[in-house]
């Protein structure tokens, strides 16, 4: 999304005045003369995005990747289309160039935004910065299965920010790939040990140090995690709180409390009779009966 920055007026002066973002980006014959050919189609391809002509903007933006706000709004388009290669290089090469990386948008005023998906159901907002770039290369990275290039990405913006819980959501989601690691175990309980369940990216966190607890073999501890995290129910997914309790079952049932583990069973097979294995955990569905309608998180 492509949109113009508001900008508040100095002190008692009046605020300045709107203008619109194709005025903006409508430059004058005698500012055409002087600017740089990369930097007018760099103008012409945003001027497209907000028209909504995505072919034209990205021709126009490709055609300006050498400079780093045009190459990061071509991966923007390039990753929505899933053609990852490209969407990599363009960001790769935003990331190299992260002096200048913004100065365009700054420049004409224009603020740029995108979302990205960090569960199936909650987004991230990033930014033309370090943080949104890596983030866009973190996601391209773990759909090509490349674990180590994701962990590296993940490692660099936890220096940036130790606190950042999309951040903090994307460590503990690749550290998970593997729980018999006790090492990366035990650094997910401590990365996340200050984490409350204000928002739903802090209810996945408190789902992810609840595994991480589990998988240390303190079972105890992940359940009151599970519990604190099925707290907040507003604005959550409904998948993510079925998954929460489901895991709160299923360590309700490995640790001999069986008639809880049923009850919550019960609870999710009414909400969603096809989530996970409950039908088959209560008795209702025939084991080896494919689940098409099972979610993770």
């Amino acid at each position: 999304t492509v949109h113009d920055r508001k900008r508040a007026g100095c002190g008692g002066a009046a605020p300045a005045p709107k203008v619109a973002a194709q005025d903006r980006l409508t430059l004058g014959f005698f500012q055409r003369l002087f600017t740089p050919t990369e930097e007018k189609r760099f103008v012409d391809g945003i001027r497209a995005l907000n028209e909504g002509d995505h072919e034209a903007a990205l021709a126009a933006l490709e055609e300006a990747r050498d400079l780093p706000d045009a190459a990061w709004m071509a991966g923007l388009i390039r990753l929505r289309r899933e053609e990852l290669g490209a969407a990599k290089a363009h960001f790769d090469h935003a990331l190299g160039r992260l002096a200048d990386l913004g100065a365009l948008f700054e420049k004409y005023e224009i603020a740029a935004q995108a979302s990205l998906p960090i569960t199936e159901d909650i987004f991230a907002h990033i930014l033309p910065r370090e943080r949104g770039t890596r983030l866009a290369l973190l996601e391209i990275a773990q759909i090509e299965g490349r674990h180590d290039d994701a962990m590296a990405h993940v490692e660099r913006l936890m220096d940036l920010d130790p606190t950042d819980p999309v951040v903090l959501l994307s460590f503990a989601e690749l550290a998970l790939d593997t729980p018999g690691d006790r090492s990366l175990m035990d650094r997910v309980v401590r990365v996340t040990v200050h984490v409350e369940n204000e928002t739903p990216v802090d209810t996945v966190n408190l789902l992810y140090r609840g595994r991480a607890l589990a998988a240390l073999g303190l079972p105890d501890a992940a359940i009151d995690v599970f519990t604190l995290a099925n707290r907040r129910r507003k604005d959550r997914p409904d998948g993510l709180l079925h998954q929460i309790r489901y895991d709160r079952a299923v360590l309700y049932h490995e640790t001999g409390q069986r008639a809880r583990a049923r009850r919550q069973f019960e609870r999710i097979y009414a909400a969603d009779p096809g989530f996970e294995d409950v039908a088959e955990r209560l008795g209702i569905e025939n084991p080896g009966r494919p689940n098409t309608n099972s979610k993770r998180i």
